[in-house]
């Protein structure tokens, strides 16, 4: 993204919402409808999120309305299940429809009818031709394609052949109804594009009702049409299907001529955004489901703990462009940590437990340390820690030999834990094949709070937690699904990453992240920010981590 398109971005202008002003300024609209309308064959990706954003947000700052539309134009892949999560992924989004819900299959007796009416003016024609045989006689890019030896049919066979497909006579792929365009266009899709097609299935709405189901080129454009939408808001790769649909609404008595504009989808470093690869690494086992932490889904962003604010403002800073590109996925975790370093409550967790034992602490005695809830908010207060004389550090913040910059424990080097004490490293306890189980240190009683009264100073604060409360939990930390930041579709399982997922099952939380019931992010201290993931129970902690600390884009950003 050029400077130029990040400040047109952040100031929220583009080219679709100059369009929109300039037709609302000619009175050529005086209300804007837009719509999204997803095929309920999957869940939403981001990149769907960056077109909920776009037509819901112009709708909201036009004072217009936008509609959720499912295009179920296709029941052998369509289901309830994906129903349901696609208006669940919009309202966790902040978007609603209100009650301008609808689904294609609402327009399929009107589109049937319409359908009717293009083969008595001759504009249709049923064709026997195989799929296969279609495809070759539509030509390529540098050859036109040939006529259908069926295209010459009468009106009325073509019409007693196209009520005995919908009444279910003909088997699947026997006969499509086509359009009569032209075989020779410079536009493929104008080479008489399948309007309907057989396909003897159970509809989620409409049951057995239908034989034949209308392509999504037909459906769509008069679908638009009977909602009165004014801007048909599509990605690029429809820009060649336009001439398509403004043919058809030309040819058909539509009670509205919406007009299509095409903007650049959404593409990101070390992710796929295919439905087809999306469905393959659930059913192949790649993954835990369409809501597993590590897929690019709405659905799996969401359980991963990313706040839809996070995502509104990813999109809001990627901006609206007219050409493809790729965002380095770095971008939506900034964007991530900005919104959560700003609404996460902090507290401490130990991924890796090493126990300590303070010797110099008195034996059964404990007190309690007041620790903030939000370093940059008050209002958010404070909660209670334990300290005593058993406590567990990060094993990774011990070295016995320690390089000359390793400032944290080691034998001989004070430290500052957390809202507590500094404390000193003793002896190192092993077991019998010669790894660290325990460390014995001393504490300076002087330093509660963490400030030496002799001024002295320390290289590092690290957090803890007490063996008096620490509560077990399982850690699930999440990488990128894929190792290369061009993953390739064709042969994505050679791309996975086998370390985007590691499960930690000796892990320790404080007991007021075990006592919180909220499905909210909250920063573990050092560590990252994590979130309840819906595995918990009442004897077993689970939680994903849904970033880490370090913020690699930024630091980019800052260099140029």
């Amino acid at each position: 993204m050029t400077m130029a398109e990040a400040a047109t971005a952040e100031a929220g202008r583009d080219f679709i919402r100059d369009i929109i002003q300039a037709d609302l300024d000619s009175k050529k609209h005086t209300q804007i409808v837009t719509r999204f309308p997803p095929e309920p064959n999957g869940y939403l990706h981001i990149g769907h999120a960056k077109s909920i954003a776009l037509n819901f947000g112009i709708a909201q700052e036009f004072a217009g309305r936008c509609h959720l539309r499912f295009d179920d134009t296709n029941p052998t892949k369509e289901e309830q299940e994906y129903i349901d999560s696609i208006q669940a992924d919009v309202r966790w989004l902040g978007f609603d429809w209100g009650g301008h819900l609808y689904y294609a299959s609402d327009y399929f007796e009107q589109l049937y009818q319409w359908a009717e009416l293009l083969i008595q003016n001759g504009l249709a024609y049923v064709d026997d031709q195989s799929q296969e045989e279609i495809r070759v006689n539509r030509g390529t890019l540098t050859e036109p394609g040939k006529n259908s030896p069926f295209r010459d049919r009468s009106v009325e066979e073509n019409l007693d052949l196209f009520r005995r497909m919908k009444a279910g006579e003909f088997q699947n792929g026997a006969r499509v109804l086509r359009a009569k365009i032209d075989m020779a266009a410079g536009n493929i899709n104008l080479r008489d594009p399948v309007l309907y097609r057989i396909l003897h299935a159970h509809h989620p709405r409409t049951g057995q009702a239908w034989s034949i189901y209308p392509s999504y080129d037909y459906a769509h454009g008069q679908s638009d049409a009977i909602e009165g939408i004014t801007h048909s808001i599509c990605t690029l790769e429809f820009e060649d299907h336009r001439p398509l649909y403004e043919w058809l609404l030309d040819k058909l008595p539509v009670p509205a001529k919406p007009r299509q504009y095409e903007f650049a989808r959404l593409n990101l470093t070390y992710t796929l955004l295919s439905k087809r690869v999306l469905t393959e690494l659930v059913r192949g086992g790649h993954v835990n489901g369409w809501d597993d932490p590590r897929m690019p889904t709405i659905a799996g962003l969401r359980r991963r703990g990313v706040p839809p604010a996070a995502v509104r403002e990813f999109v809001k800073r990627i901006g609206v462009a007219k050409a493809n590109s790729v965002v380095d996925v770095g971008m939506l975790e900034f964007c991530i940590r900005e919104e959560l370093n700003r609404t996460a409550p902090r507290r401490m967790a130990v991924l890796r437990p090493l126990k300590v034992v303070i010797e110099n602490y008195p034996e059964g005695q404990s007190e309690q340390i007041e620790a903030v809830n939000h370093p940059d908010d008050p209002a958010a207060g404070t909660r209670t820690l334990h300290f005593g004389r058993e406590i567990y550090i990060e094993r990774d913040d011990f070295m016995e030999n320690p390089p000359k910059k390793f400032f944290r424990l080691s034998p001989g080097n004070e430290v500052r834990l957390r809202y507590g004490y500094f404390i000193t490293c003793r002896e190192v306890v092993k077991d019998a094949a010669g790894e660290i189980v325990e460390l014995r240190c001393s504490y300076d009683p002087a330093t509660r709070g963490g400030n030496a009264p002799d001024g002295r100073k320390v290289k590092a604060t690290m957090h803890w937690l007490s063996a008096q409360d620490a509560v077990p939990a399982e850690i699930r930390i999440y990488n990128q699904l894929f190792q290369k930041p061009a993953p390739e579709a064709a042969n994505f399982a050679a791309d996975l990453n086998p370390q985007s997922l590691e499960v930690l099952t000796g892990a320790l939380v404080e007991p007021s992240v075990a006592a919180a019931t909220s499905a909210e992010p909250m920063q573990f201290e050092r560590q990252g920010y994590f979130v309840r993931d819906r595995d918990s129970s009442a004897d077993r902690l689970v939680f994903n981590r849904t970033i880490g600390l370090r913020d690699t884009f930024a630091k980019e950003v800052a260099k140029g």
